[in-house]
């Protein structure tokens, strides 16, 4: 019999309607804003009703470095919710929105995936609620009023070489990339160079998932600096008088959007992805009103741990306060194997030496969670082609970095096949022993924070950066934003900078080629390598097998 790919089983969902779904957790039918019949909106003022109540556990769930083999975080994510409310824990999960970018490039979609995701999967992967067609309105909105500003006489003396705010769009574009604008004569403008990033690299993605409430967003948004004088004194996003416009366009989008498993369980789905080149994380009001609303809140961070585990702890749990009791690393066999040097059409075939000589990216991935005060957990994904010799060779190598891997079989049998997980993970959470900390602390000089996460969590021997960067990153310490924590750009496939070093690599530095302040987000934005804040798509995108079939359903989505 032909297995099911994850949109037939999604199609065949038993949903609830939303309010339903709400109802569970204790939101009133008042205080959600459908959209349609299976998702929903919370209401600001019923989120700022649950101050006073006290917070559940908070659960992080990461990975490994990600291969072409794929990991199954964001379906570990949605099992354990699934497991763990099937053990008599009240769970919600926290994920993140998808970016169009990926999904009509090679990535494909982001609600998990077999028996355990997250519906309405379609809608989850296209528009959704509209928050990201907020985010980049929002963002343009600001572009066209600085140029507009300056055409209309330049009273701020913002000197044009100096404007540090670009474009975005939620697509892969590299044309883009680095352009030029307001060519065509004195109607149009002054001419300049500038380009676009996707949107969820956008300085609005990071301030909307950052902020606590509308308040919080539109100072953040007047606190974005978006260009300079030829005197060096920045211009803020109020100056422009933009701040208040873009609150009104990311009003609803601010609002946590709540939809369900398939086990019709509570999922907030709210912020942008992209671990790599932004922080990755889900929005603070999503995973703080969770907090109010669960005993356990399950959430994930982009890509491996290098990149989304070390942005959650240094950015979003330290700006808001959060104090994460547990941590699972999502590992598979399949990943261990390339790890170890087996090409991806060979994954099929047993090969114990090959899982043995991966785990060492594993090891490191514990290590440096461990090292954020976390107690940790492995969770190994279960493949079909996973012998039990290679999955005794994992579960031993993590035995000797002092955790424990467990089996998960949830992607083939939902919460019944992570019941184990969802135990060990009560266990860590209800044992007490977390005692978060950041990597570094708040006053740390800015380069001495890109050289801490280069050395403690990539292992590289240090930090190449031009003068130029140096004195940028102190002529921002002398400014005032020295005590902001640092937002790595960087391949999401290898503790290097270079994405085919698979493993766990030593002797290699890490090469700063740009920083960036993000002032209302509050974080630098170190950019390192190649990484590009605008993909491009790839020679054969998902794009040119994507249609609507005879019965008006999405085809090639996922």
């Amino acid at each position: 019999m032909a297995m099911k790919t994850d949109i037939e089983i999604a199609r065949e969902a038993k949903k609830k309607p939303i309010l339903e779904i709400g109802a569970k957790l204790g939101i009133p039918s008042e205080h959600l804003l459908p959209y349609g019949h299976d998702k929903a909106k919370v209401g600001q003022d019923f989120i700022k009703s649950l101050s006073a109540k006290p917070d559940g556990k908070l659960v992080l769930v990461t990975a490994i470095n990600p291969t072409p083999a794929g990991e199954g975080k964001t379906t570990t994510t949605v099992g354990l919710g699934d497991g763990l409310n099937r053990i008599g824990k009240k769970a919600v999960i926290c994920i993140r929105e998808a970016s169009l970018g990926p999904n009509f490039g090679m990535k494909g979609g982001a609600a998990g995936g077999g028996m355990s995701q997250v519906v309405p999967m379609e809608e989850m992967n296209l528009h959704f609620t509209g928050d990201f067609h907020a985010i980049t309105s929002a963002h343009n909105l600001l572009s066209a009023m600085i140029d507009n500003h300056i055409y209309w006489g330049n009273s701020l003396d913002i000197d044009e070489r100096r404007i540090v705010w670009r474009r975005v769009m939620d697509m892969n574009d590299r044309a883009l990339r680095d352009m030029v604008v307001s060519l065509g004569g004195v109607s149009n403008g002054f001419p300049r160079q500038t380009g676009f990033d996707i949107t969820v690299a956008s300085e609005v993605m990071a301030i909307l998932c950052l902020s606590n409430d509308l308040e919080d967003l539109q100072k953040r948004l007047g606190d974005i600096v978006v260009a300079y004088t030829r005197e060096k004194k920045p211009i803020y996003c109020r100056d422009i008088k933009a701040d208040g416009a873009m609150t009104v366009l990311l009003k609803d989008a601010m609002q946590p959007n709540l939809v369900q498993t398939l086990e019709n369980n509570p999922a907030f789905v709210h912020g942008g992805p992209f671990a790599n080149i932004a922080h990755g994380c889900n929005s603070v009001i999503a995973t703080k009103t969770a907090l109010k609303l669960g005993e356990y809140v399950v959430t994930e961070a982009g890509f491996g741990a290098d990149l989304g585990a070390e942005k959650f702890f240094d950015i979003k749990c330290r700006k808001a306060g959060l104090k994460p009791s547990a941590a699972v690393i999502v590992a598979t066999v399949r990943a261990m194997k390339m790890n170890g040097g087996v090409a991806k059409a060979d994954l099929g075939a047993e090969n114990v030496e090959a899982v043995k000589k991966g785990c060492p990216n594993l090891g490191r991935h514990i290590a440096n969670v461990k090292s954020f005060g976390v107690p940790v957990v492995v969770a190994i994904n279960h493949f079909y082609s996973d012998t039990d010799a290679e999955v005794a060779a994992v579960k031993a190598y993590v035995a000797e970095q002092g955790a424990e891997a467990i089996l998960c079989k949830h992607w083939a049998q939902g919460s019944a096949g992570i019941e184990d997980l969802a135990k060990k993970v009560v266990e860590l959470a209800e044992g007490g022993t977390a005692a978060f900390k950041p990597l570094y602390p708040d006053d740390m000089g800015l380069f001495a924070k890109i050289e801490a996460v280069a050395k403690g969590i990539y292992r590289a021997d240090g930090v190449e950066a031009d003068k130029s960067i140096r004195d940028q990153l102190k002529t921002w310490e002398a400014a005032g934003y020295g005590h902001l924590p640092v937002c790595m750009a960087k391949t999401q496939y290898s503790f290097t900078t270079d994405p085919n070093m698979r493993g766990a690599p030593t002797g290699f530095t890490i090469p700063v080629r740009e920083v960036r302040l993000s002032a209302g987000a509050g974080f630098i934005v170190a950019i390192c390598g190649e990484i590009m804040t605008m993909p491009g798509l790839p020679k054969v995108p998902s794009a040119e097998v994507i249609r609507l079939n005879d019965d008006g359903q999405v085809e090639g989505l996922f």
